[in-house]
């Protein structure tokens, strides 16, 4: 069809587009991992810790269930669009490097200053907590988004309370209290 574009150059700027996103999904996991190279509690009452596996699946089961849809639909259309199947495998492979790294469990961290989530610092003014009612995770809201962007943190139920009272302590300005109580109890 003369009207048609060349699916050849059309494919290739989906998979550019495509690449872009799961090489900073991945940049972001190794920046993680960079900025938080171990788990556990330190001695200034920082702690670090990461999500389980389970958690990441239900926190992005949306996400993958839409990648998945994603994965599927350009194999219906390959066909009728004259689209190469290497364009299609290819684009294949990306997404599904994509959903790997949503489930991945993510590493988080809480300092005095900052929470490091998802491979990013975030100060604590720019947080809002309404507290730790129990359950296996935790939900800040980043303020200025209202409900539209909340933050969960994963981990074992463990790593979980223990992040919500370094969390509480923070945002009632009682950290060096939390700190001294800690090395009290070790």
């Amino acid at each position: 069809m003369s009207g048609m574009p060349d699916t050849g150059i059309a494919a290739l700027i989906v998979i550019g587009m495509t690449s872009i996103i799961v090489l900073g999904d991945g940049w972001k996991l190794i920046q993680a991992h960079r900025d938080i190279p171990k788990f556990g509690r330190f001695e200034n009452g920082a702690m670090a810790w990461k999500s389980q596996l389970g958690q990441e699946v239900v926190r992005n089961f949306v996400m993958v269930g839409t990648v998945i849809v994603m994965m599927v639909v350009p194999w219906l259309l390959a066909e009728k669009s004259d689209t190469h199947i290497a364009w299609v495998i290819a684009f294949d492979i990306l997404l599904a490097l994509h959903a790997i790294s949503l489930i991945i469990p993510k590493r988080y961290a809480i300092t005095k200053d900052a929470l490091w989530v998802d491979g990013f610092r975030i100060e604590w003014t720019r947080l809002w907590w309404s507290g730790w009612r129990g359950g296996s995770s935790i939900i800040l809201q980043r303020k200025g988004w209202w409900r539209l962007a909340p933050l969960p943190l994963g981990g074992s139920d463990k790593d979980i309370a223990a992040a919500a009272l370094r969390i509480d302590a923070i945002m009632v300005s009682e950290w060096e209290t939390l700190v001294e109580l800690l090395s009290e109890e070790e």
